[in-house]
């Protein structure tokens, strides 16, 4: 009986461990509110993932992503955007700004310090 409930236990566990990390999580997207003629922002709050998860800029207007992290995780401690060189610590509880180079159109991963959750900015 005992080596019964610790094999449903042991299923029960790695089913909750496949969904938190592979499960399907929902998608946002919004466009960066112009701050008067020359800048673009969007504000990402960071707790359990990246919401919004995806953000849009306008190509050649300079940008940033201001991260406002709550997850108080060693996961979220980092942002990774691999495309830009740029692997930055992100504060608790406050807002961090990461300049984005908008030069080139495209779609552009980033992730957290893991690799476990990730967001895109798309610019066009």
């Amino acid at each position: 009986m005992e080596n019964s409930l610790v094999i449903i236990g042991a299923a029960l566990l790695i089913g909750l461990i496949v969904w938190w990390f592979f499960g399907k999580r929902e998608s946002s997207e919004t466009e960066a509110n112009m701050s008067g003629t020359d800048n673009q922002e969007v504000t990402v709050t960071v707790n359990g993932g990246y919401t919004p998860n995806t953000v849009v800029f306008k190509q050649g207007v300079p940008a940033q992503i201001v991260f406002d992290r709550k997850d108080p995780s060693g996961c979220f401690s980092h942002v990774v955007f691999p495309d830009f060189g740029i692997n930055e610590e992100l504060p608790v509880n406050e807002q961090y700004p990461i300049e984005i180079d908008t030069s080139k159109a495209g779609e552009y991963q980033y992730a957290c310090g893991m690799n476990m959750f990730h967001g895109k900015v798309v610019i066009k």
